[in-house]
């Protein structure tokens, strides 16, 4: 029997891959190096900050240095930030679903965003109330395809009762995030906000 959904959060609450693409592009940009879309749904979607600048450096031939890494996360962060402020959409149907989940199972958040990225919009959403636990990128230390978010949710909820693997289902939309649900044990229902149902094979 299912007693926890573990929701990812681009894709899956709040609708702004674009938001994420287009100031991940607009931050490389500044820096000399292009990104277009179609590489970074085919490439980077799913990926923290972090792991997306990284990978593009490293696309670039280049050395990313920690300190300017950090730099441009802060950057594109209250880029998005304020692309959210002027249009904030959720996925549809997510206002609705979230409430009536909650009345059924355990809710949790794991997700490679910043946790005060998450906070706006649950907050904006008036959905942070429905969510027992959240982890954000800055709770983990690999972002996915590894399962730690995963586990490290199950975990924290598992403080209030026991909540075996199989009992919880994740709800993810990136392939990274497939396989980081499959790599902690659990089920996962795929959205196709971000790609097409053919391309969640495992799921």
């Amino acid at each position: 029997m299912t007693q926890a959904l573990l929701f990812d959060f681009n894709g899956v609450l709040v609708d702004d891959e674009e938001h994420h693409c287009e100031t991940l592009r607009d931050v490389l940009r500044a820096e000399g190096i292009d990104l277009s879309r179609e590489q970074y749904y085919a490439h980077y979607l799913g990926f923290d900050d972090r792991m997306s600048l990284v990978e593009a450096f490293r696309r670039a031939h280049r050395a990313p240095v920690a300190e300017h890494i950090d730099r441009l996360i802060g950057e594109k962060s209250r880029a998005y930030e304020e692309r959210v402020r002027r249009e904030l959409a959720l996925v549809p149907g997510a206002a609705d679903f979230v409430p009536r989940a909650a009345e059924r199972f355990r809710l949790a958040v794991v997700s490679g965003a910043l946790r005060r990225e998450i906070d706006l919009v649950l907050d904006q959403a008036g959905l942070r109330r429905y969510f027992e636990v959240i982890v954000a990128a800055e709770d983990v230390t690999m972002c996915k395809p590894d399962p730690e978010g995963y586990l490290a949710a199950r975990a924290e909820l598992e403080r209030g009762r026991s909540l075996p693997r199989e009992r919880c289902v994740v709800i993810e939309d990136s392939l990274p995030g497939l396989g980081a649900a499959r790599a902690a044990g659990m089920r996962c229902v795929m959205l196709t906000t971000s790609h097409p149902a053919h391309a969640a094979r495992g799921a």
